[in-house]
């Protein structure tokens, strides 16, 4: 089939020369992994000691990959991508708290941009992370069948009930809900949740996806398994697909603790499952509907074949290609001049509170064999382009 990904003109439209040198910087520094170690070394330090830093941070990472402070900050960018018919997902991406009122306040952000959707056809879809809503230790504890206090069985109500809300409001406003996948000691729990979420609020439609880490190799026969309780109980399946961002942590605790680890035994197992996986999707697609989360070239050209080959339409509601924002822009902006739904994810945050998600994707960038590397090429040669035109 035609290459589309190649067309960078098209890719970095939107991009001024600036914003493509800053870019092309950015993943010049990516690339070089003992720098990412020692940035991120220091950053942490700076960022623990109160140093002066974030001015720094924000006028180079943060804004290459988040579209801002507040849910506010990024309306510009979400109406900018929209020109060229790229879709946004504003995801709040503060992790790693503990307390009730941080987890009522991640409720409260996450029905906000539920409002926020609703209004704008730009962003068709909001995210929440579990353990946004609820300690990890709780979901761990339920995912190890392990009997919760009768306090711990309170907290835990909790949890399900912000799940609940939130459900509801993405039903009620007809906004469909991508929940995120984390570690799989944790997984079971927020699964279990989901599914239940998937029984009350996708009884005409996919409203609620939880998301299939597909370096995982479990994960097909899980959806397999659900598949046959959605056809028995009458409910759709939202899935979002990606391939996963926590192998490091599942291989070491996995060795650590003498079990089996969960990741395919490697990346060309872990593509074969994900693309296998979404073959699977596309057969049942009268109840099933797909958000492929993925930087992987190769699995979006298949499935572009075989959206093709079953006479499925470009804009077909149920399926989305989506990326992450300031990364693999060949992909998501050429699909969508080519009439596909694409949505691009869109973290937001306070500076401070992001820095987890921004050193998980700059350790990802380098770890991920030939991200980088071709991320700078496209760059590259756009602008080589451009000057050639000048």
């Amino acid at each position: 089939m035609e290459k589309i990904f190649n067309n960078t003109k098209v890719a970095f439209a939107l991009k001024t020369d600036t914003e493509l040198d800053r870019a092309y910087f950015l993943f010049k520094m990516i690339d070089n992994e003992p720098l990412v170690r020692i940035g991120t070394a220091v950053t942490n330090f700076a960022l623990k000691a109160h140093l002066p830093v974030e001015g720094l941070i924000r006028a180079t990472v943060f804004d290459h990959f988040c579209g801002g402070t507040t849910e506010d900050d990024c309306l510009s960018v979400v109406d900018k991508m929209y020109t060229k018919g790229v879709s946004s997902v504003l995801d709040y991406s503060v992790e790693g708290k503990e307390e009730e009122e941080q987890f009522d306040a991640a409720l409260e952000m996450t029905l906000k941009t539920i409002e926020f959707a609703k209004e704008k056809l730009a962003i068709p879809f909001a995210v929440f992370k579990p353990t946004g809503f609820g300690r990890f230790y709780l979901y761990e504890k339920i995912g190890e069948k392990q009997s919760l206090t009768v306090e711990e069985q309170k907290e835990w109500n909790r949890v399900v009930e912000r799940f609940d809300i939130v459900c509801k409001a993405a039903y009620e406003k007809d906004v469909a809900l991508l929940i995120d996948g984390e570690e799989s000691w944790m997984q079971d729990a927020a699964d279990a949740i989901v599914t239940d979420m998937m029984r009350k609020y996708n009884k005409e439609k996919a409203i609620v996806f939880n998301t299939l880490q597909l370096y995982r190799h479990d994960r097909l026969d899980y959806l397999k398994s659900l598949h046959q309780i959605a056809k028995t109980e009458g409910f759709y399946i939202g899935m979002k697909l990606v391939r996963g961002a926590y192998m490091e942590k599942e291989n070491k605790r996995a060795e650590e603790k003498g079990y089996p680890t969960p990741i395919c035994a490697s990346k060309e197992a872990t593509d074969i499952n994900y693309d296998t996986t979404v073959v699977y999707m596309m057969d049942n697609l009268d109840r099933m509907s797909i958000f492929a989360g993925t930087h992987n070239e190769l699995s979006s050209y298949k499935l572009i074949e075989l959206m093709e080959a079953k006479g499925v339409l470009k804009n077909d509601s149920r399926i989305w290609f989506g990326q992450l924002y300031g990364m693999s822009d060949n992909i998501s902006y050429n699909l969508a001049e080519h009439g596909y739904n694409v949505a691009k994810y869109l973290p937001f945050g306070p500076v401070r509170d992001v820095m987890p998600y921004l050193i998980r994707r700059a350790e990802e960038n380098t770890s991920v064999a030939g991200q980088t590397s071709r991320e700078l090429n496209l760059l590259k040669t756009e602008r080589d382009r451009r000057k050639i035109e000048k």
